[in-house]
């Protein structure tokens, strides 16, 4: 399915630090909890991740990671995640996140 130029500059897609992150025990599959820095304009953001096959939650700590910021709040096991981390699913179906390849500020928007 194609969409148009329009449709695509309605996805808010930015760029955020992650600050903290959690084992996240009451989710269905193997998942972290992630609280993400979005700059000074939409601040800290929380998340719901199942990236456990190729991080630790040490791993993490002060990565840049690309996330979707304007999806409405979903709740998943009782947590409310506020916005979707992107990564790409490997061989294994597993998930490896995008990230800038040098350090930018949090909050960019990505175009």
């Amino acid at each position: 399915m194609q969409i148009t130029w329009s449709d695509f500059e309605k996805i808010d897609i930015r760029v955020g630090t992650i600050v903290a992150a959690r084992e996240f025990a009451r989710a269905r599959k193997p998942s972290y909890q992630l609280d993400i820095d979005f700059g000074p304009e939409l601040g800290l953001r929380r998340s719901s991740a199942q990236i456990t096959a190729h991080y630790s939650t040490t791993d993490l700590i002060n990565r840049q990671v690309i996330a979707v910021v304007n999806f409405a709040p979903k709740n998943i096991a009782g947590f409310m995640s506020e916005c979707l981390v992107l990564g790409v699913y490997d061989d294994r179906n597993d998930i490896i996140l995008l990230t800038p390849d040098k350090p930018v500020g949090n909050g960019r928007k990505i175009g």
